[in-house]
């Protein structure tokens, strides 16, 4: 049997083995795009989970990371030509997120400084104001350390840079932030409760806590993003985003293989140069690129991982848990505070306090007595997604153990683990918790739908033990520790890359690992690049001397 043969083949079609394929393709690539499952997008999905006429994004939902990073840069003008369109707060009074607890609600609006003027004490709305003029600052440096390999010679560079760009002590005082937890930030620079309240609960979608290292530059850089972006959501469901990737990828020639797993990594004189795929080999010239948990690469696909894949293997270990939560609801949700009915999203979370408790409860092992909840309102910026005078919502937990061993609130028996009883309770703790501040919500629900984190697991392998963050995000699990090899994306196998939320720059909804990694292979080589300065050098010579 003829072998199929390409330039790259990707395995894994989520958001960055799309993005990779992609920008290869629009290159001249001849591209492969394989995936295990019979649809494009991984965690990208849209359903009618709960009834008819109910539009509910199954797993994640918003996309301020994806239209403010790289892919979206290289690759959204031809999205929004394939029919991607995005629903957004727009105005500069318009709220994007708040969150709500017994200490009050507080709001961030587009306007930083309409979020700023609701602050109890004048010297918090000057700090507010500070920390993002800082982070402006700071932004070539933070996000050119999230936007390139950090291999030494990157990190040699950054430095170089902040030092440059910052001096010598706003460097070191970048270093310090770095290394800083939200908590100590917001008790460090607000003498209110508003700001640790607003933001601290965003550090989960980072796979964070409000005491885990780096959240004391990560909480500046949520609020940042939001502020700047908004908090767009796909119009019609995340499902039409990945309906114009596919667009997109057959337009670009990408061959996709869906419902066929990878079965193996084929290596020969050291060089990966093919991906066996049922009786298929699918033959790389130049590049495979994985986007799959750090275990299955190394334990399932590679035939000896090598030091550094064990490694990364060996170190590897996952973040919390989570669950997903959709409801059909015959009106929209009306909040004790009204201003939160026209808010896109809500967390019910009184800041590091209740955050804080939440992930400590789930890492040992208990189902958190008052967890934090990120309440969803899609429908506020895209009416499309119920029917007329209908909502739906759509709720995130994100302080779960995969395998609970009590409940911190000694209410529920978990010893059987995640059963549909115990799935069931806890959904009623969630409710009755956001109840608290919007009464009546129960009796509202006309359908459910609910993911716990077995769900999660068997829907995509790749959220191992529940964790849809690709692991840990902790300090030591991240950056250049990120997937724990020496090697970062590249991997000791020639011609093979790892990308994904496993890697480098972690999880979220950017695909900025695919897009690092592609333009790492488009970039022309060190003698390519030395040919074309010395030529253009020679060219210059001969326009100002024809002689």
């Amino acid at each position: 049997m003829t072998q199929p043969s390409y330039d790259a083949v990707v395995i894994g079609a989520g958001i960055n083995g799309m993005v990779a394929a992609a920008e290869l393709a629009g290159a001249g690539w001849r591209v492969a795009l394989v995936d295990e499952h019979d649809r494009l997008g991984g965690f990208i999905a849209s359903e009618e989970l709960t009834l008819p006429g109910f539009t509910h994004d199954t797993f994640s939902s918003w996309h301020p990371l994806f239209v403010t990073g790289g892919a979206y840069a290289t690759l959204g003008e031809d999205l929004h030509r394939h029919g991607l369109e995005y629903a957004n707060v727009e105005s500069p009074d318009g709220a994007v997120t708040a969150s709500v607890s017994d200490q009050g609600t507080v709001i961030a609006w587009r306007d930083p400084a309409v979020t700023a003027e609701a602050f109890e004490h004048a010297t918090d709305r000057d700090a507010y104001a500070a920390m993002l003029t800082e982070l402006e600052q700071r932004a070539p440096h933070v996000f050119g350390a999230l936007g390139s390999e950090l291999r030494a010679r990157d990190i040699a560079a950054l430095g170089f840079g902040a030092v440059r760009g910052l001096g010598a002590a706003g460097g070191t005082e970048l270093l310090r932030t770095a290394v800083q937890s939200g908590r100590a930030l917001t008790r460090e620079r607000y003498a209110g409760w508003e700001v640790d309240q607003l933001w601290a609960p965003w550090l989960l979608h980072a796979g964070l806590s409000p005491d885990h290292a780096s959240g004391g530059l990560m909480l500046p850089v949520m609020a940042f993003a939001m502020h700047a972006a908004g908090l767009p959501v796909v119009r019609g469901g995340a499902g039409n985003f990945v309906a114009a990737f596919e667009a997109l990828l057959a337009e670009r020639g990408v061959d996709v293989y869906l419902g066929e797993p990878a079965e193996a990594i084929e290596v020969a004189g050291g060089r990966a140069h093919a991906v066996r795929v049922g009786d298929r080999e699918l033959v790389a010239e130049r590049a495979i690129l994985a986007s799959t948990a750090t275990a299955r690469l190394y334990g399932d696909l590679l035939p000896t991982p090598g030091s550094n894949g064990a490694r990364a293997a060996a170190r590897h270990r996952p973040g919390r848990a989570a669950m997903q939560v959709h409801l059909a609801l015959d009106a929209p949700v009306r909040w004790t505070d009204s201003r939160l009915d026209d808010v896109p999203l809500v967390h019910v979370a009184d800041g590091s306090g209740s955050t804080g408790i939440a992930c400590a409860q789930a890492e040992a092992g208990l189902l958190p007595a008052e967890p934090t909840i990120v309440v969803g309102q899609q429908y506020v910026l895209d009416p499309s997604r119920a029917p007329d005078g209908k909502a739906i919502l759509w709720l995130q937990l994100q302080e779960l153990p995969f395998d609970p061993v009590g409940d911190a609130a000694g209410e529920i028996d978990v010893s059987a683990g995640w059963t549909e009883e115990v799935t069931a309770a806890y959904l009623d703790r969630v409710l009755a918790r956001i109840e608290r501040y919007a009464p009546g919500l129960r009796a509202s629900v006309l359908a459910s739908q609910v993911l716990n984190p077995a769900d999660l697991t068997r829907a995509n392998p790749n959220a191992v033990n529940g964790d849809p963050y690709g692991g840990a995000a902790e300090l030591d699990q991240s950056l250049l520790w990120r997937p724990g090899s020496d090697t970062g994306h590249r991997t000791d196998v020639d011609g093979l890359w790892h990308i994904g939320a496993f890697t480098h720059p972690g999880p979220g909804l950017g695909g900025g690992s695919g897009h690092l990694v592609a333009q790492t292979l488009l970039r022309p080589s060190a003698p390519r690049r030395i040919r074309e300065r010395l030529g253009n050098a020679f060219n210059r010579h001969d326009r100002e001397d024809p002689q």
